[in-house]
């Protein structure tokens, strides 16, 4: 997988911080403090270039940092770049599972393959935040 650096801004609204990528319109995150901002906007960049790969838009090139003016329509607090790994082409694999798992994955699912691939994203997202306490 290739690996892509976005720049994202920090804006003050009310009492709580939200983030958005210059480069991505539509791809925000927010949280309650900037550490807790810059903590989600990671999870929301990579959910929306995912969402963007699987309804087959192009995805932007990331822009340099310092190449990005200041609004002054924005509050900034903070700006920062956040590493994501681009979604790449599927590949086909091979796989062997429990026959209950699979009857239950296809009760709550119209797709194996997106379930699966989801709950590995979500999986190792949990893993990321884990390794990081």
């Amino acid at each position: 997988m290739a690996t892509a650096i976005y720049p994202a801004i920090v804006e003050r609204a009310g009492d709580t911080f939200s983030v958005f990528f210059p480069d991505l319109p539509g791809c925000t995150s927010a949280g309650a403090t900037i550490q807790e901002a810059f903590l989600s906007a990671e999870e929301a960049l990579t959910g929306h270039l995912i969402e963007s790969a699987r309804h087959g838009d192009t995805i932007a090139e990331p822009s340099a940092l310092d190449a990005i003016g200041r609004d002054p329509d924005v509050d900034e607090a903070a700006r920062f770049l956040v590493r994501v790994e681009l979604p790449g082409k599927s590949v086909r694999l091979n796989i062997t599972l429990d026959e209950g798992l699979v009857a239950a994955i296809d009760k709550v699912a119209r797709n194996r393959s997106g379930f699966l691939a989801e709950a590995a994203r979500d999986r190792l997202v949990h893993q990321r935040e884990f390794a990081d306490a």
